[in-house]
C-alpha cells in the first residue's frame, strides 16, 4: 500500500470544492481539506443571527451573512453564520473574504454542528488569527466568546474564553457594544453536550 501525500491533493480538493454543485437548501464548507455539507439552518438559528446583526452598529461594522472566508494556509473556506469587519476593510466584491480583515466571526450551534463549531472551527479561526470568535449555543443556552488567538495549524486555539448564559449581557469590547442575549431561543428536546 502506498501512502498518499495530502499536500499534493490540496489544490485538487480546493478545485473540487469550488466547482461543487450544491443542492438547494444545503450549505457546504471546506474545513482543513474536508468538504462538509449540511442542511439549512433552523428558524431559532436564523432568529439568533438576526438578533446579533441588529445589535452591531452598521455605521462602523460590515455584518455579512453567508460569506465564505479564505484561510488558504488551512485549506479551509468556512462560511460562518456572521462575519464582522470594520467598515472600509476588505474587498467590495468576490466570493471570498480574506481572514486577515475580519474582526469577529459568529457561529450559532446547530443540533449537528456542535463538534465542528467547538472543535475544528475553533482551531481554524485561531490559526487564521481572527481576533474574536463568538459561539452561540442554543443547545446549552449559552454564549462562548473566544479571544487572543495563539498557535498554528491544528494546535492553534484561543487563550481567553468568556461564557455567559442566555439572558445575561455579553460585553463585546472588540466591537464596543454589550450584546443583549435575553431573546435568544433554545432547541427543545436536545441532549446536552460537554463543550466548551
Amino acid at each position: 500500500m502506498t501512502a498518499v501525500d495530502d499536500r499534493r491533493m490540496t489544490p485538487g480538493i480546493v478545485e473540487i470544492f469550488e466547482n461543487l454543485a450544491v443542492p438547494e437548501g444545503f450549505k457546504v464548507e471546506l474545513l482543513r481539506g474536508e468538504i462538509v455539507m449540511m442542511a439549512g439552518p433552523d428558524v431559532i438559528h436564523n432568529d439568533i443571527v438576526e438578533a446579533i446583526q441588529d445589535q452591531i452598529p452598521r455605521r462602523r461594522w460590515r455584518r455579512l451573512q453567508t460569506q465564505d472566508i479564505a484561510i488558504l494556509e488551512q485549506t479551509s473556506e468556512p462560511q460562518p453564520d456572521l462575519v464582522v469587519i470594520e467598515r472600509g476593510n476588505g474587498p467590495d466584491h468576490g466570493r471570498l473574504m480574506p481572514s486577515e480583515v475580519i474582526t469577529m466571526l459568529v457561529e450559532v450551534v446547530s443540533k449537528t454542528s456542535v463538534d465542528r463549531d467547538f472543535g475544528v472551527k475553533r482551531s481554524i479561526y485561531a490559526a487564521a488569527k481572527v481576533p474574536a470568535y463568538l459561539i452561540i449555543d442554543p443547545v446549552m443556552a449559552q454564549c462562548v466568546l473566544l479571544t487572543n488567538p495563539v498557535g498554528a495549524g491544528e494546535e492553534a486555539d484561543y487563550r481567553k474564553q468568556f461564557l455567559v448564559k442566555f439572558g445575561e449581557p455579553l460585553p463585546l469590547d472588540i466591537l464596543g457594544i454589550e450584546l443583549d442575549t435575553k431573546d435568544f431561543g433554545t432547541f427543545p428536546n436536545v441532549r446536552p453536550h460537554r463543550y466548551p
